[in-house]
């Protein structure tokens, strides 16, 4: 499936923009032949897939320059890309345009351990930058369930975010300066290494921009002290209201942990089939609660928590007494998606925040629609900030299943904004979302998204059709919603 609009007005062709190329990039790394292409044709989400007319895998900032200008000059697309592991299609390539890996900008450049920052290319992937910071007894908190292969310049990109988001914040709220490249080529740097900033916050605009403002070339993350000691707490609860009741007691009692997951029954048992963490197999619903911070601290806040859940009906409560059991309990909710994976040919991943105490009422809507479609759901999310990531399981060798896969998530993430919500927590909008942004802006709110695109693109050729629909668009969803409700309400008076 694509959803890349031709573009018609461009100045050169394929062999001659490759040629120019050649001129200053290696002739190994400007690719042209479709087969070795093939691997760039999506991101994570394989169901959107394009073929670029050109790939470019630059080694430096001056060889991204050239790109760009060159590009620029003659009205190309350009579709930027990190690790690939995106999912709302938003690196899918224009069949038009350029394909630009920035996977060999992948250097630490620079740690400072006195300041707790690290400089670092975009290509660097989001666990590495841990490891290397380890030695100094600092970490960065940020963490995807993708973090062994994500690259940090995706994480700013779509403002990843992970199980420890809750109480460290995603990726704006760690990021201290990032230099980008203008669609034009020019160098701009955001931000700055100090307590404060100046002007308007362009750093906070570029986080979650999915390529659309500018090229990223350079990011300054903010490092944390490894906590002294982190445990986990593993309760079952006979009900998914009862476990998200208990998200609540917990965060209005004063406690912020470091994480707290929640999982359905369907993600429990395919999680422990293929982890083998000690899940609780009989519960309705679990709940993964970190508590980090000196010894003393976590120990009360350990009595606390498990006391919380004991009031609230936990069927079982296990607390981790090693650092390996501790990661074990977490290896199986980072490992929810591949182990969903082996019960279906295809899951579809979705993306969608709610009030905390929409919880119960969402996770039962999201059931209901499973019968209604045929379709079966396992439920993780990040319960302590209510993103939701239900996986829809389908198969996409029966004719039509993915369409209907598509319309059943675009429903739930409707319901998210019904109840109070966004139609997306950490993956972005893409083309995968584009449906449902009029769910949530209203025409002079998306104008307004249209006219900062062109303050920093004029042309429109980076990553062209993602992230923000087009009026027209809009207009249509809004009349084909109007009919839909009145067909709904017609059959409600029948």
């Amino acid at each position: 499936m694509t959803g890349n609009a031709p573009t018609t007005d461009i100045a050169i062709t394929q062999q001659d923009l490759a040629a120019a190329f050649r001129r200053f990039i290696d002739a190994e790394y400007v690719i042209s032949d479709a087969e070795t292409q093939r691997v760039y044709e999506c991101d994570g989400l394989a169901a959107y897939c394009e073929m670029p007319m050109l790939t470019v895998l630059p080694e430096n900032t001056e060889q991204v320059q050239q790109v760009l200008q060159l590009c620029h000059q003659h009205n190309v697309p350009v579709v930027a890309r990190g690790a690939g592991t995106g999912l709302c299609a938003g690196a899918t390539p224009n069949q038009y345009g350029v394909l630009l890996s920035m996977a060999k900008f992948s250097e630490i450049l620079e740690i400072d351990s006195a300041a707790r920052l690290a400089r670092l290319q975009p290509g660097v992937r989001n666990l590495a930058i841990s490891e290397a910071a380890a030695e100094y007894g600092l970490y960065y908190a940020p963490d995807p369930s993708s973090q062994i292969a994500c690259s940090i310049g995706g994480n700013v990109s779509e403002n990843a975010g992970g199980v420890h988001c809750l109480k460290y914040g995603l990726t704006v709220h760690n990021v201290v300066q990032v230099k980008l490249l203008t669609v034009e080529g020019e160098a701009l740097t955001l931000g700055n290494e100090g307590l404060d900033g100046y002007g308007a916050d362009l750093l906070a605009l570029i986080h979650g921009s999915e390529g659309l403002l500018g090229i990223i070339t350079e990011i300054t993350v903010r490092l944390l002290p490894t906590p002294e000691c982190a445990q986990v707490i593993l309760a079952g609860f006979a009900s998914v209201k009862a476990a998200g009741d208990a998200v609540g007691e917990v965060i209005a009692r004063g406690i912020i942990p470091g994480g707290m997951e929640m999982m359905d029954s369907f993600a429990i048992e395919a999680a422990e089939a293929f982890a083998q963490a000690g899940y609780p197999v009989a519960a309705e619903a679990l709940l993964l609660c970190e508590l980090d911070g000196s010894v003393e601290e976590v120990a009360e806040y350990v009595d606390s928590v498990t006391a919380i859940f004991n009031e609230l009906g936990a069927t079982s409560i296990r607390v981790s007494q090693s650092e390996a059991e501790r990661l074990l309990l977490w290896k199986g909710r980072k490992s929810a998606f591949p182990a969903v994976g082996r019960l279906s040919p295809d899951y579809y991943c979705m993306d969608g925040t709610i009030p905390r105490g929409q919880l119960a009422h969402v996770l039962t809507e999201i059931n209901r629609m499973s019968t209604e479609y045929g379709l079966r759901v396992a439920n993780v999310f990040h319960a302590g900030d209510g993103n939701l990531h239900p996986l829809i399981l389908f198969d996409s060798s029966i004719d039509g299943e993915f369409e209907k896969t598509e319309e059943f998530g675009g429903r739930i993430l409707e319901l998210c904004v019904a109840v109070g919500g966004n139609i997306t927590g950490e993956h972005g909008v893409g083309l995968e979302k584009l449906r449902q942004m009029p769910a949530q802006f209203n025409d002079a709110e998306i104008s307004q998204f249209h006219a900062l695109k062109f303050a920093f693109d004029p042309k429109g050729t980076l990553n062209p059709g993602k992230g923000i629909p087009t009026l027209k668009r809009c207009q249509e969803y809004r009349t084909l919603k109007q009919n839909a409700d009145a067909v709904q309400g017609g059959h409600k008076h029948a």
